[in-house]
């Protein structure tokens, strides 16, 4: 028998008129950490609410409408729906004149680009870590009521969908969103959609350009599955970090050049540009475009861009850095480049790199930007090495790159029982004290045993949704009822007293997700006391290309299979922002023992110490400013230039020695109340100190003030009249890289090894300027203890003044009259450098001379 194809058709409830909102609500992003919103959903009908994920859009096109008319006429929802739009209606209403936005005027605004978003997991538009900080980053925005908008992609298929079977093997299951279910909408001007497009060899792409609310920001997504685009470019936007290097530069295309190009379209004009990650380094050359097209020479037009351009870079290593071969883009910017007015051999030097012989998107982004950052004091350092040729002959310790260390959204990951606890010992107004290291310190006054019952909820909370996940996958998988009994033994939310420890993330090699398995003779002298049993929970994907990290996540399975660590090692499957919610508030103890100093910063620690979780990390990224010796545990990392294996054998040496000799035996230090009294003070002292400190809003807070209000006090200032700002400054400096290679200096004076105490020392130095004026360069001298190029920043400075000029050589004399305040034996330099008033940072041309 035949059977025909059956038609489709979707029958979506009408919703009453008292709860129309909810639409409006279901199309805010502000559910994915109000908590209450997402409540409102789960009410209505909680089978439902997690059998779409959460996703309050697609909640809306599915339930039952008579679900609908009974929650409208059930006092209780309708008081917990209109308290719910009254707080709705505060946010957004709040005055948005305040310290943090007092600097900008009525027509700033920052422009956040970024290849990836990860707000909720309802939204799969992100893969990981760097997402996840890109949607905290435009959370806290909108929290500030900055003037702020996000550029990025909107891709059909999000990260994959993990399975791992029977033998650790990692399986990817990629399925497409239906758009009509994600909380966006189509950019509309005059009634129709808003479009614009870039143009890749031979032909024209189309994008269509769509909007996510997220509290008071918008993010604009670029779409190219459009009906005009062929089959390959309709694929462009598809799927998150997908196919092949051509697929990868003409997703950067599109997000860079097509997100410039849709906020003209829309009449948008950022005082501030922000490229969260080499990605979107492209944007720099379309604006750039722009400028030469209102008759501007590439150098004042490169200058006026690059004045109010922040780079962030995230990458810790030279290789991680995206780049492409020449030859892929000659074929790419053909047409391109000679709008920008430069040779092909000027646009390649965009992305010189001497690190590498392809076109490197860092160096890109370096050379046209005039704020560069890491993300972690220790990555700052890292990348100011990292990225040191920029700036060739400046001390990387000098150069501009800086930090702003990474935060996280404390709305988004502090667990819903918190607040009502801070409300009660910390006062009603706690949550304006957010950054206040002060205020915290009142944690003392929770008592303890109300601390650790809330500590006890969340584990037990966790250990719910782990059972349920452990449960699917194992059946899944053919296992039997019998062999989950003794898998699940220890997560047991009904005596969630079993110390906990998590370890979930990106499973990439350099994360040593197996440490924990260097010597496993020690590992089960640790685990084998049946009066203080341990639980390790693992979870994350590791990339579909990455075999060694899919091998990772094969070794962590087939060990928890051995008998002595069954049920006492679990590996979770699908790693997701619900698990990773749940997991960073319920663990006891949050495992990261990444490989120094290749974590950039890390921020799941963060998400984990708010919540009262101890941090048992290798003193790298962000753990290294946030540990006091109080609120968790270091391994401190031995010597990077020794071999790998002897790192690991050495640094896990310490990982059991703490485990054996501090984690456990504190933990299992138990009053007759059932809690260890000075684990307790640990995880409020771990609240208490790092909550104030690794949040996003403090994040944000120092972008506006080091990078967001001076780059646009920079634009400004090089925009005025017509760019005669950028177009002096450009030329000043191609009258600077003329001269400099013939700059030379030379003492006149005879130096003095000893004087006593106020007394006077007169130093000249004789410069050959090139044809500069003595305005334009600073000569000075570092003064210290010890004045090597290591301890610059601790010098003391101490300008000379020019004097006279040397009629015979045409040098300009400059002098320096120094009265040491300082005692000992004191060490000197003297260099000199190029100056102007108008430079957005004093060393970014990157040259010097020493005597």
């Amino acid at each position: 028998m035949h059977t025909s194809t059956p038609f489709s058709l979707e029958v979506r409830p009408n919703i009453p008129a008292p709860l129309r909102r909810l639409t409006e609500l279901a199309n805010n992003l502000w559910y994915s950490w109000d908590l209450p919103t997402r409540d409102l959903f789960s009410h209505i009908h909680r089978g439902l609410w997690d059998a779409v994920g959460q996703n309050p859009k697609a909640f809306l096109r599915s339930v039952e409408e008579r679900c609908l008319i009974e929650a409208s006429e059930d006092a209780v929802f309708l008081d917990h729906y209109n308290r719910t739009l009254a707080a709705y209606d505060t946010y957004h209403t709040k005055p948005v004149r305040n310290k943090h936005t007092e600097g900008f005027v009525d027509t700033d605004l920052v422009a956040y680009f970024c290849a990836e978003f990860g707000f909720h997991e309802s939204f799969p538009i992100y893969s990981g870590g760097l997402g996840i900080l890109a949607g905290d980053h435009c959370k806290s925005a909108s929290d500030m009521h900055l003037p702020f908008v996000g550029v990025g992609l909107l891709y059909r298929q999000g990260y994959f969908h993990q399975t791992i079977d029977s033998d650790g093997k990692q399986n990817a299951i990629y399925t497409d969103s239906d758009f009509d279910s994600l909380p966006i909408s189509a950019v509309l001007a005059d009634g129709s959609d808003v479009r614009v497009s870039v143009d890749l060899p031979g032909r024209s792409v189309a994008i269509k350009v769509w909007q996510a609310r997220v509290g008071n920001v918008m993010i604009y997504l670029m779409d190219t599955d459009l009906a005009e685009n062929s089959h390959h470019d309709r694929s462009i936007t598809h799927h998150l970090y997908g196919g092949d290097r051509a697929m990868r530069i003409e997703q950067e295309i599109v997000l860079g050049i097509g997100g410039v190009r849709a906020l003209a379209a829309m009449g948008l004009m950022p005082s501030a540009w922000h490229i969260n990650e080499g990605h979107a380094a492209f944007m720099v050359l379309e604006r750039i475009r722009v400028l030469i097209g209102q008759n501007m020479d590439f150098l004042s037009a490169l200058e006026a861009v690059a004045a109010h351009t922040v780079f962030t870079t995230h990458t810790p290593v030279p290789a991680g850095h995206d780049q492409f071969d020449h030859s892929m883009m000659i074929a790419y910017f053909e047409h391109y480049y000679p709008q920008l007015k430069i040779s092909r051999d000027e646009f390649l030097a965009l992305g010189y790199s001497a690190t590498t012989a392809d076109f490197n998107m860092t160096a890109l982004a370096i050379h046209c930007s005039r704020f560069q950052n890491g993300v972690s004091r220790i990555h700052g350092r890292v990348s100011s090495k990292i990225c040191s040729e920029m700036w060739p002959q400046i001390e990387p310790q000098e150069n501009p790159m800086s930090y702003v260390t990474n935060g996280v959204h404390m709305p988004t990951f502090l667990a819903k029982e918190w607040p009502e606890v801070f409300v009660r010992f910390l006062g009603w107004d706690w949550s304006h004290h957010v950054a206040d290291t002060t205020f915290w310190q009142r944690m003392g006054s929770i008592p303890d045993h109300q601390f650790w019952s809330v500590r006890e909820s969340l584990k037990s909370r966790m250990l719910q949704l782990i059972r349920h996940r452990i449960s699917r996958q194992h059946f899944r998988n053919h296992g039997s009822e019998a062999h989950l009994d003794r898998i699940l033994k220890f997560a047991d939310p009904a005596n969630p007293n079993v110390l906990t420890i998590g370890f979930a993330r990106r499973f990439a090699t350099y994360k040593r997700a197996a440490l924990l398995f260097e010597d496993m003779d020690w590992l089960r002298e640790i685990m084998h006391d049946s009066e203080r049993p341990v639980l390790f929970i693992f979870a994350g994907k590791a990339h579909p290309a990455d075999v060694p990290g899919q091998d990772l996540i094969r070794r962590v399975t087939q060990v928890s299979r051995l008998p002595e660590f069954e049920g006492k090692i679990l590996m979770l499957e699908d790693y997701d922002l619900r698990l990773a919610r749940r997991m960073v508030a319920g663990v006891d103890v949050w495992l990261n023992n990444p490989l120094y100093p290749l974590e950039a910063s890390g921020t799941s620690g963060m998400k984990a110490a708010m919540n009262g979780v101890l941090n048992l990390s290798v003193l790298d990224g962000w753990w290294d400013e946030g540990y006091d010796g109080h609120n968790g545990w270091a391994i401190k990392p031995v010597s990077e230039f020794l071999p790998e294996a002897q790192r690991n054998r050495e640094e896990s040496r310490t990982l059991y020695e703490l485990l054996q000799d501090h984690v456990i035996p504190t933990y299992y230090k138990q009053n007759k109340m059932g809690y260890s009294p000075e684990w307790v003070k640990m995880s409020k002292r771990s609240i208490a100190t790092l909550l104030p400190i690794f949040n996003s809003t403090r994040m944000v807070g120092e972008y506006v003030v080091n990078c967001y209000l001076p780059a646009t006090r920079q634009h400004r200032k090089y925009s005025a009249q017509n760019f005669i700002g950028a177009q002096k400054i450009a030329a000043w400096k191609n009258n600077v890289r003329q001269a400099w290679p013939g700059v030379t200096l030379r003492r006149l004076d005879m130096p003095k090894y000893s004087i006593t105490f106020r007394e006077d020392v007169q130093i000249k130095v004789s410069v050959n300027l090139n044809g500069l004026q003595p305005e334009d360069v600073v000569v000075e001298m570092l003064l210290s203890h010890q004045a090597s190029k290591e301890q610059l920043q601790q010098a003391l400075r101490h300008p000379f003044s020019a004097q006279e000029v040397n009629k015979g050589t045409g040098e300009v004399i400059f002098t320096l009259q120094l009265t040491p305040q300082l005692c000992g034996k004191l060490e000197y330099r003297i260099r000199i450098y190029p100056r102007h008033e108008m430079l957005t940072h004093p060393l970014e041309m990157g040259f010097m001379r020493w005597l």
